[in-house]
């Protein structure tokens, strides 16, 4: 049974941009509505990121309207339906209605329709299968108004037959929990995506790993990953044991410290204790090297991070690992404290990148050639030496004290 209301808040429908593009395609006996998460924001109160919008005209009739009206059109995923039009610099990925024809997972083969209803029963939740008409009308077909107001992810018919359809509907069931819904998963869900656990392991390392990415920073990841890993979710994405009490306060100390909750830096907590855990994860969700980076930086010695450093010490750490990682170390390290995440001298310590700024090192390979240092191997040897004693010193930066280090660190090179 469908249901039609009038959206409250219909004042972004009316932005230059997609208002063009809503009015290009919409008449001559087409009809174009705005669909998926652009839809589920507006009736949640969410801000809007990237507007998708579905239309029954067929692709090539998408690519005629726009090139008429001097738009661009890229056929992004023309096979599929799918044309972006950049409206005054803005895309809109426009996809023509569909139903499936033949359903064998992802490689399911579908035809272009013109049945709203079909169109919406395809997808994978109720809150993601809402259509709103340029005048603000919002359709219903699958009853996902009445989930959204109760805050409920729940699967478009059978849960078993769309996680058959493509096994990330799993992980997505868990994403979008963690993201919008409130009270426990849906049973029938989370039953159907139990069974049906095995087939993540058929998935692309790339895809799972974006999904989780997305999951991790979501509002309600720390309720949500306990699920999982009672149900044996964790330990299928990792490979390891999931460190829950450290992700949870991970998710506490970066609320207390101002940082925005950080996927890579939420991983590190959940997932790494030692060095060889940041290579399994690389592994196992194939991670970029900048991500592996840091979680191998996380996890090199950070049970030695501790208020006892006191501000020289922390000092010394910040400017040899930089604010992003100081600040990673730091954090995973309080997260594991006995201390509590409330505790005021981890809060300091945290925090000493808003307060100290690491200056550079102030002497240069021409100090200590000066100063009779040979170049070569000799040279890198003197230079770091007086970096080292430059730290402990306190980061000088006066000339009698520079001239000093230079000198010490200059003096045993020469006989090198």
């Amino acid at each position: 049974m469908s249901a039609v209301v009038r959206l409250q808040n219909r004042e972004w429908l009316n932005a230059p941009a997609l208002a063009r593009a809503l009015s290009i395609l919409n008449g001559g006996g087409e009809e174009a509505r705005v669909v998926g998460g652009a839809a589920r924001n507006a009736l949640m109160g969410l801000p809007l990121s990237d507007v998708d919008i579905a239309t029954t005209a067929p692709p090539d009739e998408v690519v005629r309207r726009a090139t008429v009206d001097g738009l661009k059109a890229v056929p992004t995923g023309i096979d599929h339906g799918t044309v972006t039009l950049v409206v005054d610099g803005t895309p809109f990925e426009v996809t023509t209605l569909r139903q499936d024809v033949e359903t064998f997972g992802r490689k399911a083969r579908v035809a272009f329709g013109r049945d709203w209803k079909s169109d919406a029963e395809r997808r994978d939740f109720t809150m993601n299968a809402l259509s709103i008409s340029p005048d603000g009308m919002v359709h219903d077909y699958v009853n996902g108004l009445a989930d959204l107001e109760k805050r409920r992810v729940r699967f478009i018919g059978d849960p078993t037959r769309r996680i058959a359809e493509d096994y990330l509907r799993i992980l997505r069931f868990f994403r979008f929990h963690a993201s919008y819904a409130h009270g426990p998963p849906d049973p029938a869900g989370l039953h159907a995506c139990i069974v049906a656990r095995d087939g993540l392991r058929g998935l692309s390392r790339e895809r799972v790993r974006a999904e989780l990415m997305k999951l991790l920073v979501a509002p309600f990841a720390v309720a949500t990953l306990r699920v999982m890993a009672e149900a044996g979710f964790t330990d299928l994405l990792l490979g390891g044991v999931a460190l829950l009490a450290s992700f949870a306060g991970m998710a506490k100390v970066e609320d207390m410290v101002g940082a925005a909750p950080d996927a890579v830096r939420r991983l590190g907590a959940l997932g790494v204790f030692i060095a060889e855990d940041a290579e399994r994860l690389r592994e196992k969700l194939r991670l970029f090297n900048v991500e592996y980076e840091r979680l191998a930086s996380m996890a090199e010695r950070w049970w030695r991070v501790s208020p006892a450093l006191g501000e020289s010490g922390a000092q010394a750490l910040l400017y040899r690992l930089g604010p992003e990682r100081y600040l990673d170390r730091v954090l995973i390290a309080w997260t594991r404290a006995p201390q509590g995440t409330t505790d005021a001298a981890w809060h300091a310590l945290a925090t000493l990148p808003t307060r100290w700024i690491a200056p550079r090192f102030p002497l240069k390979s021409a100090d200590l050639t000066g100063r009779g240092v040979p170049r070569g191997p000799a040279l890198g040897i003197a230079l770091r030496d007086a970096e080292e004693a430059w730290i402990a010193a306190g980061f000088p930066q006066d000339k009698v004290a520079l001239d000093r280090l230079a000198d010490d660190a200059a003096r045993p090179a020469k006989v090198l």
